[in-house]
């Protein structure tokens, strides 16, 4: 087995991995950033829609722009990438399992900051393992970095901003979007991106979902294993108890259902080295405690993006710039002073990420967990006192 080495090791290499391997490496610390996909950049890629907010975060770039520059500076910063390579287990001691170009290493690092990413949601209907029903990420991949229409009269499941947005991509690309379907009885996105594929002649059903999927064959009765391909799709009308509404269904005619029905962060490593947890909806489900310089509660070892609560790219991006200014500090490649500077920055900036309607419940989310990673703190000092 092969050792590799580090000063500080970046897991993922998404907005929030690259910017904290750039921040810790523009600081002087020797950087590997490793990332199981064969290019980097993460869910940027895939982002052909312009971003909003402030200039500072990008307004009016798109999102594969954005990477672009984001790989520009890490490259000529001097960090080291590894791409097409797995890290597959950590220890609490921050020595993790890598595998590289089939060979198996152990890598050790002073400081980890895992970038890990999400994963989207799947939810369960009659028919959801037939052929066509796929995630709306799967979809973006398809279409932006594949170039391959996933299908050609789409439905999609969910309008959250996700779900809004691959849609009008969708169209785009050159498929037809049969309807959005959203069990909540109001869309979760941003209404500008509802705005576009309505003018489209996108019909969005609020207070619906989707019932089942069938066709095939065996010309549409078979919803089980064995069966073709989508071909029809079922939607029913939810009471306001979230319960289906008896003789409300309606068929529509579609080869492709998109879930865009939520993300999960990616935590299994930071389970693995045994870091606490907090259980916040709003974020996800269960996420990792942190501090204010995103460290958990195992020492070193840092956290940033949609691992520890699914926001933004650009929130993405700011936390990860935040990890690694604070692991360059830890490592005594800043003075307090110069990081104190670059956190207060940073912690501006998301400040005003998490400003307004859709910010205010990630903002409190946020408070939660930072709240709970105080507790712990008092709790462990309370523990060496005795």
């Amino acid at each position: 087995m092969r050792n590799v080495a580090a000063e500080v090791a970046v897991i993922g290499a998404g907005p929030a991995g690259l910017c904290a391997a750039y921040q810790a490496r523009s600081a002087g610390a020797d950087v590997l950033l490793i990332d199981e996909n064969k290019l980097p950049g993460g869910q940027l890629f895939k982002q052909i829609h312009k971003f909003f907010g402030s200039g500072e975060h990008q307004a009016g770039v798109r999102g594969f722009d954005i990477a672009k520059a984001l790989l520009t500076r890490v490259a000529e910063s001097g960090v080291r990438v590894k791409l097409d390579s797995l890290v597959y287990g950590i220890q609490p001691d921050k020595s993790m399992g890598l595998l590289d170009a089939e060979e198996n290493c152990l890598l050790r690092a002073e400081k980890v900051v895992i970038a890990a990413g999400a994963k989207e949601n799947y939810t369960p209907f009659a028919g959801s393992t037939l052929p066509g029903v796929i995630g709306a990420g799967a979809a973006q991949t398809m279409i932006h970095i594949n170039r391959v229409l996933p299908g050609k009269r789409v439905v999609m499941v969910g309008a959250g901003n996700v779900g809004l947005i691959v849609s009008y991509q969708l169209l785009q690309a050159g498929a037809e979007v049969a309807a959005v379907v959203e069990a909540a009885p109001r869309i979760g996105g941003y209404g500008v991106h509802a705005a576009k594929i309505r003018r489209a002649g996108v019909p969005i059903y609020v207070g619906h979902t989707i019932s089942r999927a069938y066709g095939g064959t065996d010309g549409g009765g078979d919803c089980g294993a064995g069966a073709g391909g989508v071909e029809h799709v079922e939607i029913v009308r939810l009471d306001e108890n979230w319960r289906p509404v008896a003789g409300s269904e309606f068929t529509l005619d579609a080869d492709t259902v998109c879930l865009a029905v939520g993300l999960s962060p990616m935590t299994e490593l930071i389970w693995m080295a045994g870091c606490r947890f907090e259980y916040i909806p709003a974020f996800g489900g269960h996420v990792p405690l942190h501090d204010h310089n995103m460290e958990t509660t195992v020492g070193g070892l840092y956290v940033a993006g949609d691992v520890t609560g699914v926001e933004e790219a650009s929130t993405a991006m700011e936390e990860g710039g935040l990890a690694g200014v604070a692991a360059a500090e830890a490592l005594g490649y800043l003075s307090a002073s110069a990081a104190a500077r670059k956190k207060a920055e940073i912690a501006a900036r998301l400040n005003s990420l998490r400003e307004g309607p859709f910010g205010d419940a990630r903002r409190a989310a946020k408070e939660k967990q930072l709240a709970a990673m105080a507790r712990f703190c008092s709790c462990e000092a309370e523990r060496g006192a005795v």
